[in-house]
């Protein structure tokens, strides 16, 4: 840990040669102890130049080093200058230095391959492939298994396939897309299938007890049963009951019919299971086998017009560097096994070819090619013309793609997690902790906030209770009628999406007669409507696109929730500060500092779900986010919501500082700052009133220390809402 004090200079640059005077540059000093980390750095310069974090070039100005993670900040000179990505007055002899250093490291990488292509020909085993074919062709007879349409159709029954669609679709709408292609539904649904298995299916360290459920201890190997070997359980652990002594049978099925119904295992089960379901609905799959001691998933995504990524395990998908990046596995062999064949796809899943080379000792890179091509020619017998052209076609896009991938650098800020799935004491004997034990984050693109359902359900809300607070309505009435409402909405949230409705009896009915106009502005906000029936009964009903009722029905029902919490816990209601109120800040844009992915992205403090939270993986010493308003619209800022997240207080906003710009980010003004501030429970919201009224047309959150910031590196907030007039 040392303090630092850097000159950051920022503005137009010199002439070729340094020697002509830099004109209009601004010069910016900045304190910094090195022990934050360079995104730390960059927050600070942000804050002082409004250039993102993303789009921060750093250069040392004694030498044109290009300050990067794997920069020694300690040692460097104090004179740094900032050139913002894509500006046209980027230095060209740093730039050219930089592309000198990459030709040689790619000149290096190359005689290294060339050196471990050496070194394997006294290495290899010369049995003809023999071990190797052995590694790999037994996993075509479980392939093949997945291509059983009764057993496809048995998974398929397993699957809450309406409920998957349905969230396909939601998370396509939170993004603007509310009409989705064939191809964007299926990439949807695929990920929500991952999502479904990741929370469905059982990771099994040491089989709990079968009598009592509690632990139990290892004690070896069993020998397999017929009805466990008829499913492929040439492997059989035995655990003895820690409590009562009783013997588990632990059996390693290899079959996935069976597996559908066990539900639980290791990564050899969970992949072998995913992928059985992706066969089941109709994607390309194929299961990743890595001679290190891991499997996985690949789907060809028609989407992207190329095979991608998923660990059922992790719940990852499109994420090849995870293994060796951030698990710290040192790659061999990574072997692709479908029904039409058997690829070596280990280029994708490094950056390292040449150490992976040396590292592949089994056979000879011509024999590896050699044993492949034969198995996959024995398995494509009997396939048509056209079929094989387009797996022909498929592969040789592949190749060129696996070709140009080893040799890719990797962004120095990508960041990846060690492994998550089994005890700490299992990937801690195989090496898989990685660098950190957290979960997979990005940096944040610009997104749009779809929301303008939020406010229009607050502001129909906030109707109803300035009715009731006008006609003086007891308290036990409003109760009442919200209770009615939330039973309408749960209702409603659960039936079919593409055919909701709901009956409203004559109780109902009559409960919300004197309401009705507020009533029908609530439904409209949620994309319902109330109509007569045919037998004189009056329903609600879907109106227009059903996702659009999909998307606001939890908003609906959380805040229905959050009125009837505050009605029965007697919450007091001051003007202006009490929920839901109208004048909510909507459809505009956000730009984070990071964000968490997939669930944790910025725009989920925006969406009126209190389930859902923007989490910050680096944020507990300093974090921001930047709310921007639609094009040509400004707001005069009066208040604030923030309501802490479904977990972990230790993560809760404890410091923060407002700022409001009226040029999109150039410059910044205060409007509100707070100190120490504390959620003592989890959804509590609490309202900020912003005594500086100041006409903006972007506001920045700096959030400088969560209530734990030396034990944990987290921040997260579970909603964010905004109040003011919008001109």
């Amino acid at each position: 840990m040392v303090a630092r004090r850097f000159v950051v200079r920022h503005g137009p640059a010199a002439a070729a040669g340094g020697s002509v005077e830099r004109e209009e540059e601004e010069e910016h000093e900045v304190e910094y102890d090195t022990e934050h980390g360079l995104d730390v750095l960059r927050l600070q310069i942000f804050s002082l130049t409004a250039v993102p974090p993303d789009l921060q070039k750093i250069v040392v100005e004694a030498d044109g080093l290009v300050v990067d993670d794997g920069t020694d900040l300690e040692t460097v000179s104090e004179r740094l200058r900032l050139l913002a990505i894509g500006e046209e007055e980027e230095d060209a002899a740093a730039a050219a230095r930089a592309q000198e250093k990459s030709d040689e490291e790619f000149a290096r990488m190359l005689q290294a391959e060339e050196e471990a292509l050496l070194l394997q020909q006294y290495s290899i085993q010369n049995d003809g492939g023999d071990v190797f074919r052995q590694r790999v062709e037994p996993y075509m007879h479980q392939v093949l298994m997945y291509e059983d349409p009764v057993g496809q159709e048995a998974a398929r029954k397993t699957v809450p396939i309406c409920e998957l669609e349905e969230k396909a679709l939601v998370s396509l709408a939170k993004e603007g897309n509310f009409n989705p292609s064939n191809d964007e539904e299926k990439h949807g649904f695929l990920l929500q299938l991952l999502f479904w298995f990741k929370q469905s299916f059982r990771w099994v360290n040491a089989a709990p007890c079968d009598s009592c459920g509690r632990e139990t201890s290892n004690v070896g190997m069993g020998t397999p049963l017929t009805s466990e070997i008829k499913f492929g359980a040439s492997r059989v652990e035995i655990y003895r009951c820690n409590h009562c002594s009783s013997i588990t049978r632990f059996p390693r099925y290899n079959d996935p019919r069976k597996l559908i119904q066990t539900r639980r295992g290791r990564c050899g089960e969970w992949a072998n299971c995913f992928t059985f379901y992706c066969r089941a609905f109709g994607y390309d799959a194929r299961l990743i086998l890595d001679f290190t001691d891991h499997v996985w998933t690949e789907c060809f995504s028609n989407l992207y017009g190329r095979w991608m990524h998923l660990d059922p395990c992790e719940g990852v998908y499109d994420n090849p560097l995870l293994y060796e990046k951030g698990w710290n596995k040192k790659l061999d062999y990574v072997i692709a096994i479908s029904k039409d064949g058997v690829r070596d796809v280990t280029k994708r899943y490094t950056r390292k070819w040449h150490e992976v080379l040396s590292r592949r000792t089994i056979t000879s890179e011509e024999t590896v090619v050699a044993v492949l091509s034969s198995i996959t020619g024995k398995y494509r017998t009997g396939l048509s013309t056209d079929a094989l052209s387009v797996i022909e076609n498929r592969e040789k896009e592949e190749s060129e793609e696996l070709s140009k991938s080893a040799y890719l650098q990797v962004e120095t800020a990508l960041s990846l997690p060690g492994r998550l799935s089994g005890s700490v004491e299992w990937r801690k004997a195989r090496s898989e902790l990685g660098q950190a034990d957290s979960l997979s984050c990005s940096s944040c693109p610009i997104r749009k906030c779809v929301d303008a359902h939020v406010s229009n359900i607050y502001d129909a809300l906030s109707a109803f209770l300035s009715h009731f607070c006008d006609k003086k309505v007891p308290k036990e009435r409003i109760i009442e009628v919200f209770d009615t409402l939330k039973t309408l909405m749960l209702t409603l949230k659960n039936s079919n999406f593409k055919s909701r409705s709901a009956t409203l009896d004559q109780k109902t009915h009559h409960l919300f007669e004197e309401i009705f106009p507020s009533f029908e502005r609530l439904l409209s906000a949620i994309s319902l409507k109330a109509e007569l029936g045919s037998a004189g009964h009056q329903s609600v009903t879907v109106a227009g696109n059903p996702i659009h009722s999909s998307l606001a029905l939890p908003v609906a029902l959380d805040a229905v929730n959050e009125i009837l919490s505050n009605y029965k816990n007697n919450t007091s209601f001051t003007e202006g500060n009490h929920f839901p109120r109208g004048n909510r800040v909507c459809s505009g844009s956000v730009l984070a500092s990071r964000e968490q992915l997939p669930i944790g992205i910025a725009t989920a403090a925006f969406d009126g779900i209190h389930s859902s939270k923007w989490e910050e993986p680096d944020g507990a010493k300093g974090c921001w986010l930047i709310y921007t308003m639609q094009a040509g619209k400004s707001c005069e800022l009066e208040s604030y919501d923030l309501m802490s997240a479904n977990d972990a207080p230790e993560r809760d906003p404890m410091d923060w500082v407002l700022e409001g710009s009226t040029d999109a980010g150039s410059t910044w003004n205060l409007l509100d700052a707070r100190n120490s501030e504390m959620f003592e429970s989890r959804f509590l919201r609490k309202t900020f009133t912003v005594d500086k009224r100041y006409k903006a047309n972007a506001f920045r959150f700096r959030f400088l220390r969560v209530r734990e910031s030396h034990s944990n590196p987290r921040f997260q907030i579970g909603s964010i809402d905004l109040y003011g007039k919008t001109v």
